[in-house]
């Protein structure tokens, strides 16, 4: 799922001027958004106080629902540029399609990894014949100025390294972790894991003291840095940090995100990364009229309406409000 809000705000975020240089423990309570008339996602990112945790500027965490007599997750065609989608899936199925020509079922721990690039479309819906609950998080990194024109395309990575230690599993996701490295295609220093931990399980990650760090709490009762930190919640972490400590009440799973403070300022507009008005507008007109973006064949829903300009000039500006 991507940002369908109708009522859509431009974030201003990147440079480093608001990097916080050594460790804290910010927790950030998420918003609630409605996507469709069934589904309901918790903002991580971008978040009142905080826009973007190294590349990452868009998380939603999302369940577990149970869509065992609902359509599930149903998101008609919409454009992307600048950014790459990340979907991950703990429970249920998702059907990518693209402009690109692409058509993949994503399921739980399996990468599915769409760079737009200068521009694609896609879609995401759940299948007819779909399991009872879906639960997953959907996230977008952003594209550093020298690779945001690339040429858009997905990748779908079934088979991820595992970082294994006494009471957890990291599932490496994008980027490298304690010497294993995803396949996915990265663009900036960057990390995402998924750590599986097990009742009891009371670690120390390594860490990169140059990355800013977030944690996302997906299910379970675990204590981040000491700090409980409740599923659909994130704690930002900062930078400085050789290692994490995590220690879980239950069995738990957390997202670990990371990676280099982005040093570019950037402008995000519903589903668009830019760094000018002039490249957002474009973006607009260029999606209403039906070109650049390309068509997603094979989707029954009508392609989504972008929603309007704000009437204020959009400057690129620092990582907070």
């Amino acid at each position: 799922m991507s940002n369908l809000e109708r009522e859509a705000v431009p974030s201003l975020c990147g440079g480093r001027g608001f990097v916080v240089a050594e460790p804290v423990r910010e927790l950030l309570s998420p918003r609630k958004v409605k996507l469709g008339e069934s589904s309901e996602v918790r903002r991580l990112l971008p978040n009142l106080g905080r826009r973007m945790v190294g590349a990452w500027c868009f998380v939603d965490h999302y369940g577990p629902d149970d869509i065992a007599d609902e359509p599930g997750m149903q998101v008609a065609p919409h454009p992307h540029m600048g950014l790459q989608t990340v979907s991950w899936l703990h429970q249920g199925e998702v059907l990518h399609r693209d402009s690109t020509g692409s058509l993949q079922m994503i399921r739980p721990r399996e990468l599915g990894l769409m760079t737009s690039g200068r521009a694609i479309s896609h879609s995401e819906e759940s299948p007819r014949s779909h399991a009872r609950f879906l639960h997953g998080a959907q996230l977008w990194v952003a594209l550093p100025d020298g690779h945001r024109h690339t040429d858009p395309h997905f990748e779908h990575h079934a088979d991820l390294p595992v970082v294994t230690a006494q009471g957890v599993n990291a599932t490496l996701i994008l980027g490298s972790l304690d010497g294993a490295t995803s396949p996915g295609t990265a663009y900036t220093p960057i990390v995402g894991a998924d750590l599986s931990l097990a009742d009891g399980a009371d670690v120390r990650l390594p860490l990169e003291r140059d990355f800013e760090y977030a944690v996302l709490a997906m299910s379970g009762e675990v204590h981040v840095d000491g700090v409980p930190v409740l599923p659909g919640s994130m704690l930002y972490l900062g930078c400085g940090r050789d290692e994490l400590p995590l220690r879980a009440e239950s069995d738990a799973s957390v997202m670990l995100l990371g990676g280099e403070p982005f040093e570019e300022e950037l402008i995000m507009f519903w589903n668009w990364i830019g760094r000018t008005q002039e490249e957002i507008e474009q973006a607009r007109r260029d999606w209403m009229e039906g070109t650049r973006f390309g068509e997603v064949k094979g989707c029954d829903g009508a392609p989504l309406p972008a929603p309007e300009l704000p009437a204020v000039r959009l400057k690129p500006r620092g990582r907070v409000r």
